[in-house]
């Protein structure tokens, strides 16, 4: 594996630097500074951010690595993680777009016919429609295949009935894509399909609730026999084939454990911040712990790249991205428990970190709990038996 990066991968890199520092502080300077940033799961912040993501589409930095067609820049896998490096680097808000952009895109370029492709990528990357996943159901959370909202097949349609829930941001976005069961008679696994719905139809009901530290952005979304015409997506509304949900769905986890929901770029700029905080407030107890965690950040900035060498050789994301998953997260909540050791009894007064740290938490769990994502690895990667 080459480290070196090339003459044009370097000028790509400095082209976004500059954008980066240039419009980021346009931005917090519209907004009265980043001290008035609100968390983007909140209606007020995710508001604020949305006028970051717009300005991000107007500079084609929002979906680097997309075909120019769709709102990119024809950018390689390489150059999207130099520019997620650059992001990070430059303390750039998180992406309120991520759901669609890093979970859904991927699928609807792999899955999606070309109608659908042409109208929800350009949409998605201009943040005119914003995606949450629908997955999640009350009795039905890393379980996937327990879930039992139904869309039943009717002329012109479907008709939709079911709950889900902890959907993230889902108080504020316009459209979900989420798996239904669509055959009720079908084995677990069978009898899904991944369906494409706007929120705005009759016999859907988004109610956010409050989560303990104050953000609003959850939601439950509620379907009480709502009509999902065929055409409400340019191409249909299904995605994949029909009863064929769980394959997408299995894809759409692919990006979200492995390579594109969390790039090393955030985790290298954290333990950046750490190295930084731990300079001011030294602490020879803490010292090991953090050499540690930095150089686990960097462990995993060289996995990504050796994963995208394997990608740019034809590979596909296979059960390894559970390994990836349990790395990243489990990493991102010793990050901030080793910052919120160095600030002792002024933890809770640094917003950031304290906030930082109640988010990592939930890492652990979404995407598929570590304990499920351990056995995935003990079984399809290790090959070890079940027990």
């Amino acid at each position: 594996m080459d480290l070196t990066w090339t003459d044009e991968e370097e000028a790509f890199r400095a082209e976004a630097r500059a954008w980066l520092e240039e419009n980021l502080a346009a931005w917090y300077d519209e907004h009265g500074g980043p001290e008035n940033i609100r968390s983007g799961d909140t209606r007020e912040g995710f508001a604020q951010h949305l006028t970051w993501e717009r300005r991000l589409y107007e500079g084609r930095w929002a979906a680097v690595s997309w075909p120019a067609a769709y709102g990119g820049r024809d950018a390689s896998l390489w150059e999207w993680l130099i520019f997620e490096e650059e992001y990070y680097r430059a303390g750039a808000p998180p992406r309120i777009t991520q759901n669609g952009i890093f979970l859904l895109a991927p699928t609807v370029f792999e899955f999606g016919n070309e109608a659908q492709r042409a109208h929800v990528l350009p949409r998605m990357a201009a943040a005119e429609d914003l995606w949450c996943q629908g997955w999640s159901e009350p009795d039905a959370g890393s379980d996937l295949a327990g879930i039992t909202s139904r869309a039943t097949r009717v002329e012109g349609g479907w008709r939709l009935d079911g709950q889900k829930t902890w959907t993230t941001r889902g108080a504020f976005c316009t459209h979900l894509f989420g798996l239904f069961r669509t055959d009720p008679g079908a084995e677990r696994h069978r009898g899904l399909s991944y369906l494409l719905v706007p929120l705005d139809l009759d016999g859907v009901t988004v109610r956010g609730f409050g989560r303990l530290d104050g953000d609003e952005g959850f939601a439950e979304v509620f379907f009480d026999g709502a009509f999902l015409p065929d055409d409400a997506i340019p191409g249909g509304v299904l995605l994949g084939e029909e009863g064929e949900g769980w394959r997408v769905a299995m894809a759409t986890t692919g990006s979200e454990r492995g390579l594109t929901l969390r790039s090393p770029g955030r985790f290298l700029a954290t333990a950046q911040r750490l190295v930084e905080l731990y300079r001011e407030r030294p602490s020879p107890r803490l010292r090991e712990r953090l050499v540690d965690a930095w150089m686990r950040a960097e462990a995993y900035r060289l996995f990504t790249l050796e994963t995208v060498t394997r990608l740019a050789g034809g590979a596909v994301m296979g059960p390894e991205s559970s390994i990836n998953k349990i790395w990243w997260s489990e990493l991102d909540c010793d990050l901030h428990e080793i910052a919120l050791e160095l600030l002792g009894p002024d933890a809770e007064l640094e917003g950031p970190w304290s906030k930082g740290w109640q988010f990592a938490l939930s890492g652990p769990i979404y995407a598929g709990t570590n304990e499920i994502q351990r056995n995935i690895a003990a079984e399809r990667v290790l090959g070890l038996p079940r027990r």
